[in-house]
């Protein structure tokens, strides 16, 4: 009854939604499953309410703990260079909101996604069991240190800056896996880069400039 009653909530703003999707299409987004990802994806629901309103404008908004909900474009624009088919096993580094969970379980077959504040992955596991997300795992702990037991993964996505990737990361990709992720100061503009893993060793390639809130070791002390 939850979901139905959040998912009727949801339909109220389509056309926002809609309208989203055509700005996304405008600045060059051209995946047709990305596009119909963030059609369906209720974004409002994944905000807090004093920036509900603002839901669905091409920007970054505030979630609480320091964190923020990253801007619709720069996200479509990491689905895309994932080249997502369906059958992925994805990790997920940093959930905020579980926004991008949300888009990415759409996309592939299954999300870990992990997040070093406890209220922010205890508030979006809540918030995606009672929207009915039931291929995604909201994890509290360390992205920097991914549980052995955890496995491997066909895609690994970092919504962070990372001053440099880390080798053991890297390891956590399949043969013919890719990362992407944020790489540069904490403090600065970064530049999104590309990782995939080949039989002989990793390809690397970066794609374009950007700025995200720094990924930080550990898991948090408070919030």
């Amino acid at each position: 009854m939850e979901s139905r009653r959040l998912s009727g909530a949801a339909d109220t703003f389509g056309g926002y939604r809609a309208r989203l999707v055509e700005t996304l299409r405008g600045l060059g987004i051209q995946n047709l499953a990305v596009l119909k990802a963030f059609a369906e994806t209720p974004r409002h629901l994944f905000v807090p309410e004093a920036v509900r309103h603002r839901a669905y404008e091409d920007s970054a908004l505030p979630i609480g703990a320091g964190q923020t909900i990253s801007r619709p474009y720069t996200q479509a624009r990491y689905l895309e260079v994932l080249r997502l088919t369906g059958r992925e096993r994805v990790l997920e580094i940093g959930t905020g909101s579980g926004y991008q969970a949300a888009v990415l379980s759409r996309l592939c077959a299954h999300v870990l996604t992990i997040e070093r504040y406890r209220t922010l992955a205890d508030s979006a596991r809540d918030r995606l069991e009672k929207l009915g997300y039931h291929n995604i795992e909201v994890m509290f702990g360390d992205g920097f240190d991914i549980p052995p037991g955890a496995g491997d993964f066909d895609r690994i996505i970092v919504t962070a800056a990372m001053e440099q990737i880390p080798e053991n990361l890297q390891q956590r990709l399949v043969s013919g896996g890719i990362l992407i992720a944020p790489v540069g100061p904490h403090h600065g503009t970064q530049t999104l880069v590309r990782v995939v893993r080949t039989e002989s060793g990793f390809e690397r390639k970066e794609l374009v400039d950007v700025r995200f809130v720094p990924a930080l070791r550990g898991i948090a002390r408070e919030l």
